[in-house]
């Protein structure tokens, strides 16, 4: 099977989490202290992977210059995108309650919709992009981001369902993300195959630099709202998860 064709399916597993998640959020009567608690493990499981698989790797490929202008312009990205996101509604888009409404907000579906989009994205292409060298996909990073999906799309869901969202939508947001993540993950790997370590290292670092400050600004803050003092502790273990996952890996 072409190398594309496979990095297109890893991507699309691991996007398949979403749906997972929000089936058992807009379904399911989860409480919120648990969905806080899934959040913060999800955010240590991506904040490990970024660290000791993403950022490693691109160090390794490209240096410390490329690694980290790629990591500062992927945050400038995210942070950008996401403040004009917040504008147009959209600033809640991951936690289970506090979306507003299309009365409340008009056209922050849309926006939630593309929040959700750009969320996404650089997971996937790192996917992609981990099979460069080889062929073979990193599993460490299909695994975390498929752990890290799970608690994100059960938060959302849950939100968007407490403002009134209709199933098909909600579900059509998270297929429609589920195949993009698929068709990323092919274009990080067509797209950059032949190109140097260098942008390869820097589009990494991108991807890294855009799901820390994701993290940051959207899913650690609706895990700290309601677990608080247990946040910290929640995120060392889906770390520690992920760390290991790494070290087995290696």
């Amino acid at each position: 099977m072409p190398t594309g064709v496979l990095a297109g399916i890893w991507g699309f597993v691991a996007g398949a989490a979403l749906l997972l998640g929000a089936a058992a959020g807009y379904y399911a009567r989860v409480p919120q202290r648990l969905i806080a608690g899934i959040m913060a493990f999800g955010s240590g499981v991506l904040i490990s992977t970024l660290s000791f698989d993403l950022m490693d790797e691109a160090y390794r490929r490209g240096g410390f210059d490329s690694t980290a202008v790629g990591f500062l312009v992927g945050a400038a990205i995210f942070t950008g995108a996401n403040w004009l996101l917040a504008r147009r509604g959209a600033k809640h888009r991951k936690r289970s309650r506090g979306q507003p409404t299309e009365d409340e907000a008009g056209g922050s579906g849309a926006a939630i919709a593309v929040g959700a989009l750009i969320d996404g994205i650089p997971e996937s292409v790192v996917i992609g992009l981990s099979m460069l060298q080889g062929g073979a996909v990193s599993w460490v990073a299909v695994v975390a981001i498929f752990l890290s999906n799970i608690p994100e799309g059960l938060s959302s869901s849950a939100g968007m369902k407490k403002a009134g969202r209709p199933a098909r939508y909600v579900f059509g947001i998270w297929t429609a993300i589920t195949v993009a993540s698929g068709i990323a993950a092919v274009l990080g790997y067509v797209l950059f195959r032949g190109f140097s370590a260098d942008v390869i290292a820097g589009t990494t670092s991108v991807a890294a630099g855009g799901i820390l400050a994701m993290l940051v600004d959207t899913m650690i803050p609706e895990a700290f709202e309601t677990t608080h003092n247990f946040t910290g502790l929640i995120t060392v273990a889906g770390f520690l998860l992920a760390f290991l996952l790494t070290k087995l890996g290696g």
